[in-house]
């Protein structure tokens, strides 16, 4: 019999909190007007605690459960599915949990060598499509192969034995030559002093991969793609096996390691060619977009002052910070180039997003979620819930938004009318959830004029638990 879930864990509690189950929903009840050029799939990934955890809880040790949105001649069809991992079907079959994911090494006996070994991880925290393949992601182990319509897991995937190392969750995909990239921090073994860049052709065949060193073993959750150029933020939430032994937080926040940002030429590069960029302190987990031209490349994110949800080396908390839209510009053409950052937008804000098919080029057009101070929070690290979708215009440098009250909101993913439509030119859909109802709604906006409110709200009669990032995988 499965154990109650602790009631003093907010992450195991709303809006947080997991389901306990597998389900489909046909047709689902739409409010307002699915548009009739909408045809394709919305899929969601997030944590989703199977049983009871061992030992202590976050956000980011919860089981992936994959949400799927069908949208086709305005109508909604749902299903949602646990990935199963290696760690999944294990304590499935146990009927608890024998590993503690924030600490493996906290494991029932029989177990202790399935730990050193386990190559699925969680499968967590976000989704990509590409060759023909839908991939769940987290950035400590491997992707995840999920059936792009029953959501069945097929196993992990290693790119037909080409990839030795974990896969992040932010691989970019080049609009104009289908090139996936992406990296894995700590690529040669535990907090190894190192990342690997690894390129996929558009068939899915993993084709390169550059080992490079860096400045200290650091936590790299996101980069960037240019035309040119990999732009590789080492960021210092840095990674101690010593610190780890010894009872102490094995990731932890050292500002005094200092920031590096390490461009590495996109096209034949090599480990020899990265030049490694000082930067003033500040920390980012998500990047907008990025481009170069004539040398110099420019990167917005959502930049904080400091990392949250990360301890200090003793073991100490950061407390508050809020991000904020940022522009990084390095001047490649400098002497001794070095990274600067400016302040772009006034308000709070995560989960970057912009035109997918703008990726790594010139843009006008961003999107983001935010807080309007009206829906508070208890957590330390930020004490206002995410309600509010935003546009950011950087020709105008004007914003528009929408709150959705007393709703919390996923991140906002862009869907273009068609292949051909100008940049910008289509659909907003981001999951909200109401603290009144508890019950979760696809939300679709107009992507330029969110104040107007939904297109269209589809609801679930049942809730999505808060979790990390999704994909749109269009239609035929």
């Amino acid at each position: 019999m499965a154990e109650p879930m602790p009631t003093d864990n907010p992450f195991l509690n709303f809006p947080w909190g997991p389901i306990q189950m597998e389900c489909e929903a046909y047709d689902l009840v739409v409010e307002g007007e699915v548009p009739a050029d909408l045809n394709g799939t919305l899929y969601r990934n997030g944590p989703n605690q199977r049983f009871k955890p061992r030992g202590d809880y976050h956000l980011f040790a919860g089981d992936g459960m994959i949400h799927a949105f069908y949208i086709k001649g305005g109508k909604v069809d749902y299903r949602n599915r646990w990935v199963r991992t290696a760690k999944w079907n294990i304590e499935d079959s146990e009927g608890r949990a024998v590993v503690n994911a924030m600490n493996p090494f906290d494991c029932e006996p029989e177990y202790s060598d399935f730990v050193l070994v386990d190559k699925e991880g969680l499968a967590n925290t976000a989704v990509v499509w590409h060759g023909g393949r839908l991939l769940a992601m987290e950035e400590g182990h491997l992707p995840h192969e999920i059936d792009p319509v029953t959501l069945d897991s097929v196993g992990s995937w290693n790119f037909r034995g080409k990839l030795h190392t974990a896969m992040t969750a932010h691989p970019k995909v080049d609009p104009e030559t289908g090139e996936m990239v992406f990296f894995a921090y700590m690529a040669t073994g535990p907090f190894a002093s190192d990342l690997a860049v690894h390129k996929v052709n558009p068939e899915g065949v993993l084709t390169e991969t550059i080992i490079l060193p860096t400045p200290y073993s650091s936590m790299v959750h996101d980069f960037v793609i240019t035309e040119n150029y990999i732009v590789i933020p080492v960021l210092p939430i840095s990674g101690s096996l010593e610190r780890a032994m010894e009872g102490g937080p094995p990731f932890a926040w050292e500002p005094e390691k200092g920031v590096h940002i390490g461009i590495l030429p996109r096209h034949g590069g090599t480990a020899e060619d990265i030049r490694w960029l000082e930067m003033d302190t500040a920390f980012t987990f998500h990047f907008m977009n990025g481009f170069d031209q004539g040398g110099v490349v420019s990167v917005d994110c959502c930049q904080m002052e400091h990392a949250p949800l990360f301890p200090t080396p003793d073991g100490g908390s950061t407390g508050k910070t809020e991000p904020r839209l940022t522009r990084w510009t390095i001047d490649m053409n400098a002497p001794e180039p070095r990274v600067e950052f400016e302040q772009i937008d006034e308000f709070e804000s995560e989960f970057p997003q912009c035109d997918p098919r703008y990726l790594g080029k010139p843009y006008r057009h961003g999107w983001y979620t935010s807080p309007d101070g009206g829906l508070t929070s208890d957590l330390e690290a930020n004490d206002n819930f995410f309600n509010t979708i935003g546009h950011y215009d950087h020709e105008t440098r004007k914003e528009d938004r929408y709150s959705c009250g007393r709703s919390l909101v996923s991140e906002a993913l862009f869907v273009p009318k068609s292949l051909n439509a100008a940049e910008g030119e289509g659909y907003l859909l981001s999951l909200a959830t109401s603290f009144d109802t508890r019950l979760t709604s696809l939300l679709i906006f107009d992507a330029q004029d969110l104040a107007q409110g939904p297109l269209a709200k589809v609801h679930l009669s049942h809730r999505v638990p808060a979790g990390f990032h999704g994909f749109w995988r269009p239609g035929d």
